[in-house]
């Protein structure tokens, strides 16, 4: 009988779970449904749509008529970009940031792992909320770097006291998403500068990734970070084109940290990827400078669709559900069921024809809440099927 040599792996790779993106299309593979009650996917937050027509027609012609679209680029950005960007930037947040503070990446994701490898180095730590987003803890167990979990309050939001008794020599950054993913709920300004006073007075870094901001449903200046006079110090800002413009495969997101902090990341981009995807970053800048409007009126959908599902939600809390957070392109939920998460989002696939994300792939393993919560991506849901979603919920028994 054959037998099957082990693969050779490194331990942290090892250790380190596999895509839960990857994990729950297999769910489906294979799988079909009918005409009349297609699947519902609410696993993923990336936009389905392509760009807008205009934004395409311009994509078009810049690979037909601009040779340097097609060869390296700046390991930082197209300075353009760059300079857009913190003028945008400079005025949201009512503060002062330069070219120099800005980087442009291959996705909001390489920016975390670029910024995070000249932070922390195996054994080092560094604190997560969690629920977490899975692909910054999958950075940490691939690095080596411990993540200590912060654990969120009722209104799924973290507790400075309790992180402050989680700093030790060995941490080096805290890291907060607002618009929260999973969670989707939307940080307070006056916590965000608590938590950036906590990082300052540690000496640590306090990274905050902004990946949905453009979705905030607040007015104005979601917090004042960029506005204090050595942020550079402290802050690192994390941004994502991808769901601004409909960008997702062309790869372009952002940093917003001190030109110091960016002499190290740019290392660690020219190994990785060399330079940023031009063709994608010249669509990123026409539709800043363009696509304004366009934007807020996905702004609007968006919020649309989250007052449809907090709206519509009732006949789900009659049955033992609770909506724990809606923001961004998410809503946070408990179920009332004995079955864990993990057997009921691919139970829901056969049953309800809806695709959702299990908590356990969002909090450490043997937690309580893994097993009771789920993440509902809406946002690429119009409002009658947001509506349908809560339906097919409410008829579920398993």
């Amino acid at each position: 009988m054959a037998t099957t040599t082990p693969l050779p792996l490194a331990t942290p790779m090892a250790r380190t779970s596999r895509s839960p993106i990857v994990e729950a299309q297999s769910w489906v593979a294979g799988k079909t449904f009918a005409p009349d009650r297609p699947l519902l996917n609410v696993s993923q937050a990336a936009p389905m749509a392509p760009p807008p027509l205009a934004l395409r027609q311009e994509i078009a012609r810049l690979a037909v008529e601009d040779d340097e679209v097609h060869l390296y680029g700046a390991v930082l950005g197209l300075d353009a970009l760059r300079a857009e960007l913190a003028r945008q930037v400079s005025t949201t947040y009512h503060a002062q940031v330069n070219a120099a503070d800005i980087a442009i990446t291959s996705g909001a994701n390489e920016a975390f792992t670029a910024v995070m490898s000249t932070l922390a180095a195996s054994g080092d730590e560094v604190i997560l909320p969690t629920p977490w987003y899975f692909n910054h803890k999958m950075w940490c167990d691939m690095a080596g770097v411990t993540a200590v979990p912060l654990p969120t309050g009722a209104d799924m939001l973290p507790d400075l006291e309790q992180a402050a008794s989680l700093i030790t020599p060995r941490t080096r950054a805290i890291v907060l998403v607002t618009p929260n993913n999973p969670a989707g709920v939307e940080y307070p300004s006056e916590l965000l500068t608590k938590f950036y006073v906590l990082a300052r007075t540690h000496g640590i870094d306090l990274v905050v990734d902004e990946t949905y901001r453009d979705f905030d449903a607040r007015e104005g200046a979601p917090h004042i970070l960029l506005r204090q006079p050595d942020w550079r110090d402290t802050l690192v800002q994390i941004y994502s084109f991808s769901k601004a413009y409909r960008l997702t495969g062309h790869r372009v997101g952002a940093l917003t940290a001190s030109p110091e902090r960016l002499l190290q990341v740019e290392k660690y981009l020219d190994t990785v990827t060399i330079c940023p995807n031009q063709l994608g970053q010249r669509a990123a800048l026409w539709g800043m400078q363009n696509l304004g409007d366009w934007l807020a009126g996905e702004r609007d959908e968006i919020l649309k669709r989250r007052r449809a599902l907090e709206d519509g939600f009732a006949p789900l809390a009659a049955k033992g559900w609770t909506l724990l957070g809606t923001g961004g392109f998410f809503a946070y939920v408990a179920h009332p069921f004995d079955m864990a998460s993990s057997a009921l989002a691919p139970w829901l696939v056969d049953h309800a024809g809806v695709l959702v994300l299990p908590a356990t792939f969002f909090t450490p393993a043997g937690d309580p809440r893994g097993a009771r919560e789920l993440r509902i991506a809406f946002a690429n849901l119009d409002c009658d099927a947001i509506t349908d979603l809560l339906e097919r919920l409410q008829q579920i028994d398993p």
